[in-house]
C-alpha cells in the first residue's frame, strides 16, 4: 500500500514541478529532459509516470476537470437548494477552482495559441468536448428550473446555457490574460443573470 502512496505522491510532484517548466518556457520549448531536470531525476525514471509531456499536460487538465465535474454534479444533484440556487453555487465552484489553477490555464491558454498555428487544429472542438459533462449539467439545471417553473417558460436553454458557458470563458479571460486577483465582479454579474431567468 505505501508503494502505491509514494508513487501517487511522486506522481503529483511531477506535475506541480512540470506546470512550473511549462510556465517558464511555454508549451512548446518544454522538453521532457526539461521537466526531468526540474524534478531532480533522470528521464528514464519519469518515463515510469509519464509517457511523454503532453501526457503531463493532459493528465493536469484531466485532473482538474474531473475535480470540478465531481464537486458540480453533487451540487446539481442536491434537492434542497432551488434550481437557481444551485445553478449560482455552480458557477461559484467553478470560478474558485479557476482562480485556483490560473497556472494551469496559463500553461493552456499558451499551448492553444501554438497550437492553433497549425491549420488542421480546432481548439474550439477540443475545448467543447473536454467540457461536454460541465455543459450537460448547467442544461440539466436550467432545464429543471423551467420544468419547476422557477426560471420563466419562455427561457430557450440552449442560450442560457450558453450564456453561462461564456461567463466560464469570460473567466479564464480575465485570470490569465487581464492577470485579474479574483472572479468576484464576473460572479454578480452571473448572479444578475440567474436572477433574469426567473423573469
Amino acid at each position: 500500500m505505501s508503494i502505491v502512496v509514494e508513487h501517487e505522491k511522486r506522481r503529483r510532484e511531477i506535475l506541480e514541478k512540470a506546470l512550473d517548466v511549462f510556465m517558464d518556457e511555454g508549451f512548446e520549448d518544454v522538453t521532457f529532459q526539461k521537466i526531468a531536470d526540474r524534478c531532480g531525476i533522470t528521464r528514464t525514471t519519469l518515463y515510469i509516470y509519464f509517457k511523454n509531456k503532453r501526457e503531463i499536460f493532459n493528465f493536469s487538465i484531466r485532473q482538474l476537470l474531473q475535480t470540478v465535474e465531481r464537486d458540480i454534479t453533487a451540487i446539481s444533484k442536491e434537492k434542497d437548494r432551488s434550481h437557481s440556487e444551485r445553478l449560482i453555487q455552480v458557477m461559484t465552484v467553478i470560478f474558485a477552482q479557476l482562480e485556483e489553477n490560473r497556472r494551469l490555464l496559463s500553461v493552456l491558454l499558451n499551448y492553444l495559441v501554438h497550437a492553433s498555428r497549425s491549420s488542421d487544429f480546432d481548439g474550439d472542438y477540443r475545448i467543447r468536448r473536454r467540457t461536454v459533462r460541465l455543459r450537460h449539467i448547467l442544461a440539466s439545471i436550467l432545464i429543471g428550473g423551467k420544468k419547476a417553473g422557477e426560471f420563466a417558460p419562455g427561457i430557450n436553454v440552449k442560450d442560457a446555457n450558453e450564456l453561462f458557458y461564456g461567463f466560464l470563458e469570460a473567466a479564464c479571460f480575465r485570470l490569465v490574460i487581464l492577470r485579474r486577483p479574483s472572479l468576484g465582479d464576473l460572479l454578480n454579474t452571473v448572479k444578475l443573470a440567474v436572477e433574469r431567468l426567473k423573469q
